[in-house]
């Protein structure tokens, strides 16, 4: 999947196969989205669906972070598995442990070094909260040493919508420079915006995937850029 693609998680983590679980993870629940048309243009109504900038910009919903943090201990995967709840390990795929909690929703992916990698969550506060939950159950699973430490959220997955269709073909052409529209092997075109560093998936619907930011702020400053855009492409 071109969306998946752009997000790079392997190379947070150094091992295709976590790589592999993650964009499963993240592609599930933005299937699911997708499926249950979370991705709405502006009511019209809802403070919470603009942007600050203006009053007639949609806001982007948070969808996903992956952030990552470091324990500062080496550790035992096997024990780990065998101790912890909800706990996943099959080191002849990755060398690497996968925990999920619900509360909130997150996967992490432990590795023997200490290195932590989490996804699932829809904001950087509720990634914090889980990065330290996760701490704490490494703690009672025989590491009291476990610290929580370098934490820093990697990338930033967000969604929006405008209540129009665009002409995916003619951005392309004008925004050749940051666009990839390749309609015969992908539905979507993608734009790599340079400021904020985002990349936008943009459907013929509408629908806009943002991926790729640092702080909520990049999402929402980067559908602010695009917004008019789509307005100059929109199909009458």
């Amino acid at each position: 999947d071109a969306v998946m693609k752009e997000l790079e998680i392997g190379s947070l983590v150094g091992d295709s196969g976590a790589g592999k679980v993650l964009e499963q993870d993240i592609e599930d629940d933005l299937e699911e989205i997708l499926k249950q048309g979370a991705i709405q243009p502006a009511s019209g109504d809802s403070k919470e669906e603009k942007s600050s900038g203006s009053s007639e910009i949609p806001r982007p919903r948070l969808q996903n972070v992956i952030s990552t943090m470091n324990l500062q201990t080496f550790l035992d995967l096997k024990t780990i598995a065998l101790s912890a709840r909800n706990a996943e390990y099959n080191p002849k795929r990755f060398a690497a442990v996968v925990i999920r909690i619900r509360d909130p929703k997150t996967t992490a992916l432990i590795f023997q070094s200490g290195k932590v990698v989490l996804t699932g969550n829809r904001n950087p506060d509720l990634a914090k909260i889980a990065a330290k939950k996760y701490v704490r159950i490494i703690r009672k699973v025989g590491y009291p040493e476990a610290k929580f430490s370098e934490f820093k959220v990697q990338n930033i997955q967000g969604t929006a919508g405008v209540p129009f269709q665009v002409k995916l073909e003619a951005l392309a052409e004008e925004h050749y420079d940051y666009s990839n529209f390749e309609p015969d092997l992908f539905s979507g075109l993608i734009y790599r915006m340079i400021d904020p560093k985002v990349v936008l998936t943009i459907f013929v619907s509408g629908k806009v995937v943002l991926t790729g930011g640092r702080t909520p702020e990049d999402i929402y400053k980067a559908f602010e850029n695009i917004y008019p855009v789509l307005l100059q492409f929109k199909k009458n």
